[in-house]
């Protein structure tokens, strides 16, 4: 069965064909990188107009790649949330219109569940690739969520824990930020930390004992306040005028240790999601651990975990270009939703949705 999956739930605009859930014919992104990048983050606007420009002739490649016509295709999958309104209507339309023209079922997949289901995709001349065993344990981390997950089996599963606040991959996007070191945060932070003395700073921990949850808004108040004290006065002019103004990083000492700041906070981050990844996966006595979402391609987390668990267990991520967001994990995750039923719905939103007809304050 060969599904054609289009994921446009954030900045990226991606477009995949994937067969029987597992392999991967052909996996096309379209970058918007450079785009937001002089924005400091995504700007949710430009990201959508943006998309829909792209998402065209990224299917046409992903079809092209992998050596499929329409004809070839037996339904199209695409992105229904969590992710940004004007973003995913982009995708949501294409994906309904193209599937419509062709006669073929369409699939709506939760965003998440698509990350988790990367676990599960290779090439399919990958001979060592060894699929994740169950009961699994997983550690979602992306730009807008971390949860712990529990998987007993494709159609059942338990949230083990979740952010209080910040997630990791927002993190370290923000930490990034307010060290002058651009975006995506994640390998800007990464690459600064190089050398860097990740002990040089005692960066708070949120443990939150007893709780499998998450919590890194007061590990990000931290990194604040050691950067100010080298922080420069800001003597440019605001700039006036624009609908999207463009972000001007801070300006620091000459001194400022950044190797081992920017070390410091990524083992403040890893340390937690670490511990309690491990921790959780002895409690429910698991054969797998599962990293997913954009923060799987954390190298000191990837090691760490390793280090940890890799001896007792299958210890699997995705592949880098499947850590972050990619239409071949929402057709993986389609074809698995079509066998099973389904596992239901992960959390939407970064936080809690209030019950319908609940009032705010």
């Amino acid at each position: 069965m060969n599904i054609l999956g289009i994921e446009t739930s954030c900045d990226e605009t991606a477009a995949a064909v994937v067969s029987d859930g597992r392999i991967v014919r052909s996996n096309v992104i379209s970058s918007q990188i450079a785009l937001h990048h002089a924005h400091g983050g995504v700007v949710p606007e430009l990201a959508a107009r943006g998309q829909v420009t792209a998402i065209l002739p990224v299917v046409r490649q992903a079809l092209d790649d992998a050596g499929k016509t329409a004809d070839d295709i037996d339904a199209v999958a695409y992105t229904e949330g969590p992710g940004l309104a004007g973003s995913l209507l982009v995708g949501v339309n294409v994906a309904k219109t193209y599937a419509f023209a062709l006669g073929k079922p369409t699939i709506p997949v939760n965003h998440l569940e698509g990350h988790v289901y990367a676990n599960w995709l290779h090439a399919e001349d990958d001979s060592d690739f060894v699929a994740p065993e169950f009961p699994a344990v997983c550690l979602l981390v992306s730009g807008g969520h971390t949860e712990l997950l529990l998987l007993r089996d494709h159609h059942d599963y338990e949230v083990l824990g979740t952010t209080l606040d910040d997630a990791a991959g927002e993190a370290f996007d923000k930490g990034a930020r307010l060290l002058g070191l651009g975006y995506p945060g994640g390998p800007a932070i990464q690459r600064a930390s190089e050398g860097g003395d990740s002990h040089a700073f005692d960066l708070p921990r949120a443990w939150l004992p007893g709780t499998m949850n998450f919590s890194f808004s007061g590990l990000k108040t931290a990194l604040l306040r050691v950067a100010q004290e080298y922080r420069l006065p800001d003597e440019t002019p605001k700039p006036t005028g624009q609908i999207f103004p463009e972000h001007r990083p801070p300006r620091y000492r000459d001194d400022l240790p950044l190797a081992d700041l920017a070390a410091s906070f990524e083992e403040a981050i890893v340390d937690v999601l670490a511990a309690k990844l491990a921790r959780a996966a002895d409690a429910h006595h698991a054969r797998s651990v599962l990293i997913a979402g954009g923060v799987a391609a954390n190298r000191r987390l990837r090691d760490r975990v390793e280090t940890l668990l890799g001896d007792r267990m299958i210890v699997r991520w995705p592949t880098m270009s499947l850590c972050t967001d990619n239409a071949a994990m929402i057709a993986g995750r389609a074809w698995q939703r079509v066998q099973t039923g389904g596992w239901g719905d992960l959390a939407g939103d970064a936080y809690p949705r209030l019950p319908i007809g609940q009032a705010v304050g």
